[in-house]
């Protein structure tokens, strides 16, 4: 089964969410900022999906998409924005550098797993 890559700068979060995605046998890999994520998907097998926070330090999370977006292997890999922002020009942002889907933290964990089955069905 293709992992989900989970990217955020709180340990808090990776945990909660890693948990949640876990639980309901969804194989999981983290990182804490965009460089880390980069350097997994250089180095891993192909994901699932990747979830990132938008507020990060070094490299945010749209700039993470648009790198991401570049690498060939990755060019339609469904791609989530997870945040406390819900600025609607943070959402184009978003959407114009190639995310898929945004979500406003709080998300509970039932949204988070039908969101997961609709981008990216196993």
């Amino acid at each position: 089964m293709k992992p989900v890559l989970l990217v955020d700068d709180s340990a808090t979060m990776l945990t909660s969410m890693a948990g949640v995605l876990t639980h309901a046998g969804v194989a999981v890999e983290t990182a804490a900022n965009a460089e880390q994520a980069l350097a997994k998907l250089a180095s891993s097998p192909p994901l699932r999906l990747m979830i990132t926070d938008y507020h990060m330090p070094g490299m945010n999370g749209v700039e993470l998409i648009k790198a991401v977006r570049k690498l060939p292997a990755y060019r339609f890999l469904p791609i989530l924005v997870l945040t406390t922002v819900s600025e609607d020009s943070k959402r184009t942002e978003a959407r114009a550098a190639g995310a898929t889907g945004w979500l406003v933290k709080p998300v509970p964990s039932d949204k988070i797993l039908a969101v997961l089955q609709q981008v990216a069905p196993a």
